[in-house]
């Protein structure tokens, strides 16, 4: 659910100057369960909630839970709730916020809501709840973002990210390196204000080592997002080779179940077969490829041709060849070809048989019998970066808006470090490091544009 607003007009435009009305929502996920929660957050939560649930007594506790019965216009009732009461500023929107749980029936959820909006609320926006959360100041813009990404988690070590994250990990390790750049700045000020009494607060050696450990920190942080962008998305893994190396056989044993056809006649794969599991808490999407050879038919031609783009687009390509027998010539095609496509492994696959394959690095495995399976599992998280994140488990960001974001800052500290190298006057360097300020205010929100809240809240769930 959610309002109709003007075209071009956004969530903050509209809003900004009615955070005093009281916002309502459906906010368990649609269908029918064993209970559902309607939520309300605004001042006047109270006396709305107070016309439609009847109460014995009718006194209010803060993070307090109360029977009630909800009612219709002629006091019949519809079911008996739980209603609990977060008072301003102890809630999650840091106003007064009311959550009603009804039994899950969706007929008894809209009636609720179309009680509150007929006493005077208006439904929430997207996200319009976290929101509010943000501009009240009970959380920065990363930690709003995190909200989102912990609904959306599909495996533990995600939502354990993200917890973090809203926890405010993000913006902890942003915070010092922010500080520094600021102090910094208000240095350079001062020797600009100070000119004329030919005063000089800060030599080119100085600034230059205040600067490298800001560039250092925001740079490492940028390229944390290397892995990160794996945690929050997942990855993509094609599985290609020659027919009947194993890469069907292989693609099972990775996923622990029988998903694709495996028979001893050459070409079976005729199409693609992907499929997704978590592996060290990142979700793999495993793509079963058709044999790379020579098409003996117009399908299994299309297949090869598909296996070739799957290829392209995958952020991790395993190659599998038979390593109970030499490398022939299509093997050795496409190890040139993988190599020049970015991140692969090699899998000397039926080492059961015997090993007769001689490439360096190669993952000897068995599909038949899971021998090397485990190791296999811990080089593909070495090879997404997972093994350098390694024991930093939350010292990385997830987002792609934090990235570029945090690449722009760098870019901007390097463009001060070469005019302070090059003698440049100070008041140029200050435009740079300010260039290196705006970036990193985005990110924590202290300068962030209502086009670039809309397009972050826009994305959440209704009643979040």
């Amino acid at each position: 659910m959610g309002e109709d607003r003007p075209a071009g007009q956004s969530i903050t435009d509209v809003d900004k100057p009615v955070l005093s009305e009281t916002i309502v929502a459906i906010s368990t996920p649609p269908g029918r369960g064993g209970i559902g929660v309607v939520r309300l957050s605004g001042r006047n939560v109270r006396s709305i909630v107070e016309t439609f649930i009847q109460f014995k007594p009718a006194d209010w506790r803060s993070w307090g839970s109360r029977l009630g019965q909800l009612v219709d216009d002629a006091g019949q009732l519809v079911d008996r709730v739980v209603v609990t009461y977060f008072a301003a500023p102890r809630s999650y929107t840091s106003e007064d916020v009311i959550e009603i749980t009804c039994h899950g029936a969706p007929i008894v959820l809209r009636y609720a809501v179309e009680r509150a909006l007929k006493a005077g609320a208006r439904l929430a926006n997207p996200g319009e709840f976290t929101l509010r959360a943000y501009l009240n100041g009970r959380i920065d813009l990363p930690q709003a973002e995190a909200v989102r990404d912990l609904i959306e988690a599909t495996t533990m070590f995600q939502a354990r990210v993200a917890a973090r994250q809203s926890e405010g990990s993000v913006s902890a390790a942003i915070h010092p390196l922010k500080q520094q750049l600021l102090e910094l700045i208000s240095l350079l000020e001062a020797g600009i204000d100070f000119a004329e009494d030919d005063i000089s607060v800060a030599s080119p050696a100085e600034i230059l080592h205040r600067l490298a450990p800001i560039r250092g920190g925001l740079a490492k942080l940028a390229a944390s997002f290397a892995f990160g962008k794996f945690v929050h998305a997942g990855a993509t893994l094609a599985i290609v080779g020659r027919p009947n190396v194993g890469k069907s056989s292989l693609f099972n044993r990775l996923l622990d179940q029988d998903r694709a056809i495996v028979t001893e006649i050459p070409g079976t794969t005729r199409d693609l077969v992907s499929e997704t599991a978590a592996l060290g808490g990142i979700p793999l999407k495993f793509v079963d490829t058709a044999g790379i050879r020579k098409g003996q038919d117009v399908v299994e031609t299309l297949g090869i041709e598909r296996s070739f783009q799957a290829m392209a687009d995958a952020d991790l390509t395993l190659l599998v060849i038979d390593g109970s027998a030499a490398l022939s010539v299509e093997d050795e095609k496409l190890l040139k070809q993988t190599q020049s496509q970015g991140r692969y492994l090699v899998i000397a696959n039926k080492c059961d048989l015997s090993r007769v394959a001689d490439v360096p690095q190669a993952v000897w495995v068995s599909a038949t019998i899971g021998e090397g399976l485990e190791t296999l599992k811990e080089r593909i998280l070495e090879a997404i970066g997972a093994g350098a994140a390694k024991g930093e488990e939350y010292g990385f960001i997830t987002s792609l808006r934090h990235e570029t974001l945090l690449s722009e800052a760098v870019e901007a500290l390097d463009a001060a470090r070469n005019a302070v190298v090059h003698s440049i006057p100070h008041e140029m360097v200050m435009l740079d490091l300010y260039a290196a300020l705006r970036p990193v205010d985005a990110i924590t929100g202290a300068t962030t544009a209502d086009d670039i809240l809309n397009r972050i809240f826009s994305t959440f769930c209704i009643g979040k």
